[in-house]
């Protein structure tokens, strides 16, 4: 994956069904995850606040593409890459791999929003500083 992050998880047994294969629902628990690795890795979190308050990132749309399974111990590489950064949205994609073997690929796409105890998330324009922290991720061969 080309400007991308990577990072590696280990299937532990509360991720897996009854035969230890690894639970659908993991993987979008494991790309949270990996997301959130990103972020710390340049400074940034799923929840900031700036001179306005706080920022957050709900999450519109998820999604997974299952070729192959994850065991009990196994350990997946998980890279990321941004495949757009939108006015007010990040789209996020991820590619699973066991030893070279590609074992699914998913997305996310999460919108940044001002959140509060009293109102519910409202979008706003993602916050230069916070685009330009992505931009190094951005897929050159899909980014706009």
């Amino acid at each position: 994956m080309a400007n991308g992050f990577r990072t590696q998880r280990r299937i532990e047994f509360a991720d897996t069904d009854a035969a230890g294969i690894a639970h659908f629902s993991s993987f979008f628990r494991l790309m949270e995850a990996a997301e959130h690795e990103l972020l710390r890795s340049v400074g940034l979190s799923v929840f900031l606040r700036d001179d306005e308050g706080a920022i957050s990132f709900p999450r519109v749309r998820a999604a997974c593409d299952f070729r192959a399974a994850l065991r009990f111990e196994d350990v997946a590489d998980i890279d990321v890459r941004i495949e757009r950064i939108g006015r007010t949205s990040v789209t996020y994609r991820f590619a699973f791999s066991r030893d070279g073997e590609p074992i699914a690929t998913g997305e996310i796409v999460a919108v940044c929003c001002r959140v509060g105890q009293d109102a519910p998330p409202r979008a706003i324009e993602l916050p230069k500083w916070i685009a330009d922290k992505l931009r190094p991720f951005v897929d050159a061969a899909t980014s706009e």
